[in-house]
């Protein structure tokens, strides 16, 4: 396990910058996740952090040492890729013990290795089969074997589950999870999907444009998001955003008056974006009255479009809905958890 620090990371493809000067700090035996859009630059980060991609400018530091020109096989990390890599011809236990021996391991060092592996991850019965042999979410936890028979001191992946499907990436996402808890390794992992990011990272790292938006907890980013970038997304449904002005002690919008969060920012006069989740409307007699345009029910809650005024938003109740397309109903967002944004920057005022 290792402390790894990014200090003003940029990079480079000829006249084209990818990364803006990116500071980032990892604890030891952190889990944290780059998380963005695609084209953001977050996996081009993390290849810069295994040596895969030689940095432009800036610093980056793996237990104390600076790695800018260490070779990657000196620098004692293990990287889980996507397409998991595994050599075809070899079994699973060939695959996860070929590291060691490239290093010169003796085969009592190697077995020790790949067993403890192997019992970390279920792989036991596995051991003797071929990749062909095996399932996505198999062949997925034997590239993390081959990651940890070398035990090193951070640990890198690279949207290990983009190929899994829905069902199996949840049971994936648990997977890791514990296989981290186990290991209180540091763990840096990449991904485009900010629902893995949000059930599984100890500290989430949001990017855009090879610039980092925002980092900290899950909840923290969820609550108190720093800018609407960050606001709209993590949350799944999206944050609803209206673009309005406040007067009268109220943001008014679409034709309609809304209730200022609590700790509203901004001036009566302002052009500002109002920031409200799905979850976080409610249905209330003597609301904003609503017409219905679609309604998705999920089974654990009913996600209702509608138009308030001019301006349509998303709703996601825990109710269940009786209303049809064209009729109205009667909503009200919770000041409490609502946000406004500066209309320019689109940082966030309350």
């Amino acid at each position: 396990m290792a402390h790894v620090s990014i200090r003003q990371a940029r990079k480079s493809f000829g006249a084209t910058q990818i990364l803006h000067g990116v500071s980032v700090e990892v604890e030891d035996g952190e889990f944290v996740i780059l998380v963005g859009p695609s084209g953001c630059g977050k996996s081009t980060l993390l290849r810069m952090i295994a040596g895969l991609e030689n940095i432009s400018g800036g610093e980056i530091a793996i237990g104390g040492r600076v790695v800018n020109d260490v070779p990657p096989k000196q620098r004692d990390i293990a990287m889980v890729f996507q397409n998991y890599a595994l050599y075809p011809h070899m079994t699973v236990r060939d695959n996860m013990a070929f590291s060691l021996k490239l290093a010169g391991a003796t085969r009592v060092e190697i077995e020790e290795h790949v067993q403890r592996a192997a019992r970390i991850l279920d792989l036991a019965p596995l051991l003797a089969r071929y990749p062909r042999q095996l399932s996505g979410g198999q062949r997925q936890r034997v590239a993390m074997g081959r990651a940890i028979v070398r035990d090193p001191q951070v640990f890198l992946f690279d949207e290990p589950l983009s190929n899994l499907d829905a069902k199996l990436r949840v049971q994936m996402r648990a997977e890791i999870k514990e296989l981290h808890q186990r290991l209180q390794s540091t763990i840096i992992y990449v991904t485009h999907d900010q629902i893995e990011a949000m059930t599984m990272a100890d500290k989430i790292v949001v990017m855009q444009a090879g610039r980092v938006e925002q980092v900290g907890a899950p909840l923290e980013l969820y609550d108190r998001p720093a800018n609407r970038f960050v606001a709209g997304f993590i949350g799944s449904p999206a944050m609803n955003f209206l673009a309005g002005r406040i007067a009268d002690g109220a943001f008014h919008a679409g034709g309609a008056a809304w209730p200022l969060p609590n700790a509203a920012g901004g001036v009566n006069g302002a052009a500002v974006v109002y920031g409200i989740r799905p979850e976080h409307m409610m249905l209330s007699p003597g609301g904003l009255r609503a017409t219905v345009q679609v309604i998705e029910p999920t089974g654990s809650e009913t996600h209702v479009i509608a138009r308030v005024g001019s301006a349509s938003l998303v709703c996601a109740f825990r109710e269940r809905v009786a209303a049809r397309p064209g009729e109205t109903i009667e909503v009200l967002p919770n000041p409490a958890l609502a946000h406004l944004f500066d209309e320019q920057t689109g940082n966030r005022l309350n």
